[in-house]
């Protein structure tokens, strides 16, 4: 016998299929459009910002550590040099000075007009999501991509996805201030930014998305609501990168190559582990040492100005030592600036022809000399990435133990540069806890997926056997621990109740007009119980907001009392409720005007005010909902 209940749906008649996915989609759709078109025009800007970073990149680079030091590093295939490369002659010493200038212009930049744009910009939005509303101040990008131009391009060790996730983040966030978004859909679109940016300068756009969402915990929380606005930015921000610079990505394998690189025996599992087990090793000692050196400089007697000279200044010491103790190869001055070229290098190498230990011995020397120069570069105050670093540590270290293992067991390792692509996620997803994002990103960028199975091996062994230190410092651990999701539970809670039952019918509304002078308008406040009252004009039509902080700084101003009215003291940014405003909205707006009440007009188009709402009336309301609930589960009320 068929139960009525279990039964399938019926399925409607055809002509009603297109009627019914109109709806739905209206109803999916029509909520989120605005975030989503503006989420786009992040990914613009994003995209915008990319080719003019990497342009001053270029130019700086070119210019600095080519025409002047006559350094030229090797580039990624998919980022030939733009501007030819100068026959200028290497001099050494000049890898002293140049950084030293590079790191006084740039810190004299950022602590003279935006301090919060030292050191890597992607933390800086992470910090901001968690704790700032979404706020980053207008200037903080356009300061960060001058800064980080000038410390990377002429040799300080940084990356380039963290000035620019800071532009994209810092334009969601001015966007959302000029349209007084919520501070929840500001966060979105400053993480939406922040993906937009590595989209872009990797060519990543499926990566981009997930790290807006990963980058954000230290455990495996996502930041879903996040997901499909970061994703749309990030396709943005990836096609206006690429109709600029090409559609190939950052790296180029040979085909004979990537012929060596799919996995048919699980038993390579095993080498994929001493990987992931060393990429754990060298990601502690990265974070560890990184802060330590910031904490060095935090501490150093000296005005923070000149500091990044100094770090950049030091990391060029340990770029010409290793140097001239490896008899002057010049590949292990990928300790200094991006160091990608050493990276398309060890993914090309001929295992036939070179000597596998010395490149061993070289590609270990740059992995240890980058944790070196980047904590050195970034820690004093530099202005750039630590992704990119990152990468190079991690491909660097993973190649050198490719190498080594394809020397003594070539049968088990036919091609060292496996052990590049792989070691490249599974470092960061350790240093970073960002396992997925990284194992996508590393695939894009070289265009091969063909490593897929170890490179996810890899990074949940080395995410899960990390410690508790992140390269990110401002990430939290979960939403739970986040001050950005402390009130989803209250937001929870109010959601089904409104405004309207907070409305007396028969009280009598307290009102200020534009002309009242300062002593009525102490009247009416001390006559009432609230903090603010409405001003209105002769119809009842709100117009602005009165609160105790203004009436007390007209008040202490002696000379200024006979001269003050309501009109000068009122507030026009503060938007008043609705009745048919769910308390959660309610809350949000309490928020964002810092106000203890707030009028209650009948509509938007009258304005009419028809009473007042306490922020404490709010609070009660949950508190009581609360106690309601644990008492019917007969749970002990837990005070806080």
């Amino acid at each position: 016998m068929n139960d009525p209940h279990n039964s399938p749906p019926v399925p409607s008649h055809p002509l009603r299929w297109f009627p019914e996915f109109w709806e739905l989609s209206n109803r999916r759709l029509r909520p989120h459009v605005r975030l989503l078109g503006l989420s786009i025009l992040v990914g613009v800007v994003a995209g915008v910002g990319a080719i003019a970073f990497y342009l001053a990149c270029q130019i700086v680079a070119g210019y600095a550590l080519g025409s002047l030091v006559g350094y030229h590093p090797h580039h990624p295939a998919g980022e030939p040099p733009m501007f030819g490369e100068m026959a200028a002659q290497f001099q050494p010493w000049l890898l002293l000075v140049v950084p030293a200038l590079g790191g006084i212009v740039s810190g004299w930049l950022v602590f003279t007009f935006a301090p919060e744009a030292e050191g890597h910009g992607t933390d800086a939005a992470i910090a901001s999501y968690h704790f700032h509303q979404g706020k980053i101040r207008p200037r903080v990008p356009l300061i960060k991509i001058i800064s980080s131009a000038v410390t990377i391009g002429t040799g300080g060790s940084g990356g380039r996805e963290g000035p620019i996730a800071q532009i994209g983040a810092g334009f969601g966030s001015i966007l959302g201030g000029l349209l007084k978004l919520s501070a929840a859909e500001r966060r979105i679109l400053m993480a939406a930014g922040v993906g937009a940016g590595v989209a872009a300068i990797f060519r990543a756009p499926l990566a981009g998305a997930l790290f807006a969402a990963e980058v954000l915990y230290s455990s495996s929380d996502f930041e879903s609501e996040a997901i499909v606005p970061a994703a749309l930015a990030s396709i943005t921000a990836y096609c206006i990168f690429c109709l600029a610079f090409g559609w190939s990505a950052l790296f180029a394998l040979p085909v004979d190559t990537l012929a060596q690189l799919k996995f048919t025996n699980p038993l390579h599992l095993l080498w994929y582990f001493l990987l992931a087990l060393l990429c754990v090793v060298l990601a502690m000692i990265y974070t560890r040492s990184f802060y330590s050196l910031t904490h060095y400089f935090k501490r150093m007697p000296i005005r923070p100005h000149f500091k990044p000279a100094i770090g950049a200044m030091l990391s060029a010491v340990v770029g010409l030592t290793l140097y001239y103790l490896l008899r002057q190869d010049a590949s292990v001055l990928s300790v200094l600036s991006f160091g990608y070229g050493i990276l398309q290098d060890a993914m090309a190498v001929d295992t036939t022809t070179s000597d596998d230990l010395w490149l061993a011995l070289v590609l270990s020397a740059v992995a240890l000399g980058k944790i070196l120069t980047t904590g050195l570069t970034i820690g004093s105050g530099g202005s750039g990435g630590v992704f990119g670093p990152s990468m190079v540590i991690g491909g660097c270290a993973g190649g050198a133990l490719g190498l080594v293992l394809h020397h003594f067991w070539p049968a088990y390792v036919p091609h060292p540069a496996a052990f590049v692509i792989v070691g490249m996620a599974g470092f960061f997803a350790a240093a970073a806890k960002t396992p997925f994002s990284t194992l996508v990103i590393v695939s894009e960028m070289t265009g091969n997926y063909n490593l897929l199975l170890p490179a996810l091996f890899v990074c949940m062994v080395a995410f899960l056997l990390s410690d508790e230190q992140s390269i990110y410092s401002s990430q939290v651990e979960c939403k739970s621990r986040s001050p950005a999701h402390q009130g989803d539970y209250v937001l929870e809670v109010l959601a089904g109740m409104h405004v309207r039952q907070f409305l007396r019918p028969h009280a009598t509304t307290p009102m200020l007009h534009l002309g009242d002078p300062l002593p009525q308008v102490v009247e009416q406040l001390s006559n009432s119980t609230f903090h603010g009252l409405p001003v209105t004009d002769d119809a009842g039509r709100y117009l602005g907001l009165v609160s105790l902080d203004e009436v007390h700084l007209a008040v202490v101003s002696q000379h200024l009392q006979s001269l003050v009215v309501a009109e000068d003291l009122m507030r026009t940014d503060v938007p008043p409720l609705e009745p048919q405003f769910t308390l959660d909205r309610a809350l949000e707006l309490f928020i964002e005007t810092d106000c203890l009440d707030l009028p209650v007009v009948d509509d938007a188009t009258s304005r009419k005010v028809i009473g007042i709402v306490r922020r404490s009336d709010l609070s009660s309301t949950y508190l009581k909902h609360v106690h309601r609930d644990r008492a019917a589960r007969h749970e002990p009320i837990v005070r806080i």
